[in-house]
């Protein structure tokens, strides 16, 4: 009789493990099971042990009866979007509870406006950019506001200006208390088109004359925080934008003390005389240039006490009655000015040079005509109160001012602080560093203006809108604040700037923040960052919808972050704030 042939059978992968004394043996064998004479039997088709767990698997899998297929077959990625910058901007947001400072209940309006606040400090741009890019990163989904057009944006906006008193007077509440300390100064941005009612000629802060404009100023607290803002008419000069804060500190926000840090732009006898009249407001200021060289003439500011001192506190109660004057020198500022004035002495001195050797080639003639030339040559450095000219019609002479150049040199690197605030609370050195702190102002200003909030150009054209556009900026420089403070160690910024002994002197950075600039990493070793570039590194994790292959549905996943955007979104959630 023949042998029976033999079914096919099965194919299956077994492992086996044997254990010799310490050690451990592990073998794959792919295996087939038959039937042959009504018997089961097995045999060995080949060794797997050399292959790599993975192939093994696959193998195993395969024989399962699972259809594999290749990696990038398996599933598709439908779509990417932004959202490191988006997830730590909303924690922030959240931990600052900037909806609730907006208005206590929740709306769609609140949603909106939050959501352009945010974008305003991750990228700004007008309102229709903004309605287009809440689609393009994970903003728009996270608050719900996708899909949404300009018009949606313009109405929110409406509804953010009604309540601008009631959230200034949250922050205020949150920040200020009695015997605080406020700074006050003001800026301007220009417009585009001469349509706005808002916008007038005015002294240009952006250098752009000619360029209807508007005038805000606005409200910090000591450490740069913004407390308030308020929009005025372009051609209005600084000193009339200050009553309305001091009603604002007292009446609104209810300070029974307050001490005002403005600057020497603000200082008219109406508003010495208005402050002096409000119970509990004490200022800060500083006096201009005229009025300390009458202090020197007067004899109350002797220059030579300043060969070996630096600061002083003098008396001129004549002109100054019931105030303090703090005199400070500042050598590194004298040497400065004292370089810039030569620079631009003879500056003028080749222009005039220049039109003096025009005269004596006989190319130019006629005292009138000369003088048409010598006009803009004198003025353009704006040295011509250093220079005696003589003009015939056939000469030129020039010379410079000798003495009035010293007795201006003299007073190099000089300023005097002036305040009604008494020495038991606030000492000469504090005051000076009170005063110093209006460069938080003036930072808050470089950030409105630079690419981190761009309010400008201005692409509103009704009042409210532009006096809500302040405010939103306004809203988003809070939101920047919080986040470069948890950010510090990631960015050039100065951690723990030490604080100097003395108070005149240029402000030093620490070790640290010196060896984050020479080394361009942080104290862990990271890239160092600006803001801006830490913000574009944080849009770099992504949210990645998926679609499994053959399949309709969709998940989300989010893009595993770096460390440094680890340690970015930790910072945001975890670094102190005040809210």
């Amino acid at each position: 009789m023949g042998r029976k042939p033999r079914h096919s059978g099965a194919m299956h992968v077994v492992t086996n493990t044997i254990r010799r004394g310490d050690r451990e043996y592990v073998s794959h064998l792919l295996r087939r099971s038959f039937r042959e004479g009504g018997k089961v039997k097995k045999e060995t088709l080949a060794n797997l042990s050399h292959l790599p767990e993975e192939a093994i698997d696959a193998i195993r899998r395969a024989l399962r009866g699972e259809v594999l297929v290749a990696a990038d077959e398996a599933f598709a990625i439908e779509r990417s979007l932004p959202a490191g910058h988006v997830q730590a901007a909303l924690v922030m947001a959240r931990r600052l509870e900037l909806g609730r400072l907006l208005d206590r209940a929740p709306s769609r309006e609140r949603d909106l406006c939050l959501a352009m606040i945010i974008q305003q400090a991750l990228r700004p741009g007008s309102k229709l950019a903004a309605a287009r890019a809440f689609g393009q990163s994970t903003l728009g989904s996270e608050l719900a506001v996708t899909g949404v057009d300009e018009d949606d944006l313009y109405a929110a906006l409406d509804w953010l200006l009604e309540r601008q008193a009631r959230i200034e007077d949250r922050l205020a509440r949150r920040h200020l208390k009695d015997g605080e300390l406020v700074l006050y100064d003001v800026s301007s941005s220009y417009f585009e088109g001469r349509s706005r009612p808002l916008a007038r000629l005015g002294y240009s802060r952006d250098q752009r004359r000619g360029t209807p404009q508007i005038v805000y100023g606005l409200l910090c607290d000591r450490p740069g925080r913004p407390i308030a803002i308020e929009v005025f008419s372009g051609e209005l000069h600084d000193d009339k934008t200050l009553p309305a804060q001091i009603e604002k500190l007292t009446q609104r926000f209810g300070l029974r003390t307050v001490v005002v840090v403005c600057d020497r732009g603000m200082v008219t006898k109406a508003n010495l005389e208005r402050m002096a009249d409000t119970e509990g407001v004490g200022w800060i200021t500083a006096l201009k240039a005229p009025q300390i060289k009458k202090l020197v003439t007067s004899g109350a500011l002797q220059l030579s006490l300043f060969d070996e001192h630096n600061l002083a506190e003098i008396e001129a109660p004549e002109d100054y009655p019931g105030e303090r004057l703090i005199v400070c020198r500042n050598p590194l500022v004298a040497a400065d000015r004292a370089r810039t004035r030569e620079d631009l002495l003879q500056a003028t001195e080749r222009g005039l040079q220049q039109i003096a050797d025009r005269v004596e080639r006989g190319t130019l003639a006629g005292a009138d005509q000369i003088g048409l030339a010598v006009g803009p040559a004198l003025k353009r450095y704006r040295v011509k109160k250093h220079f005696d000219v003589e003009i015939t019609d056939s000469s030129l002479n020039f010379r410079r001012k000798t003495e009035q150049i010293k007795a201006e040199a003299a007073l190099d690197g000089f300023y005097v602080l002036r305040t009604s605030v008494p020495a038991e609370m606030l000492p000469s050195a504090e005051v000076v560093r009170s005063y110093k702190g209006l460069e938080q102002v003036e930072r808050a200003f470089g950030t409105f203006k630079g690419p981190e909030l761009e309010i400008r150009p201005i692409h509103h054209r009704l009042q409210d809108r532009v006096r809500a556009h302040v405010l939103l900026c306004m809203l988003a420089y809070y939101l920047t604040w919080h986040l470069k403070q948890a950010w510090a160690p990631l960015l050039f910024a100065d951690e723990q700037p030490p604080t100097a002994p003395d108070p005149v002197a240029k402000a030093a950075r620490s070790p640290s923040a010196q060896r984050k600039a020479q080394t361009k990493r942080t104290t862990t070793g990271e890239p160092c960052h600006s803001y801006r570039s830490l913000i574009a590194e944080l849009a770099t994790m992504t949210r990645n919808t998926i679609r499994l292959t053959g399949a309709s549905a969709t998940f989300d996943k989010l893009a595993e972050p770096t460390p440094l955007q680890a340690r970015a979104v930790d910072l945001a959630a975890t670094a102190p704030v005040t809210a």
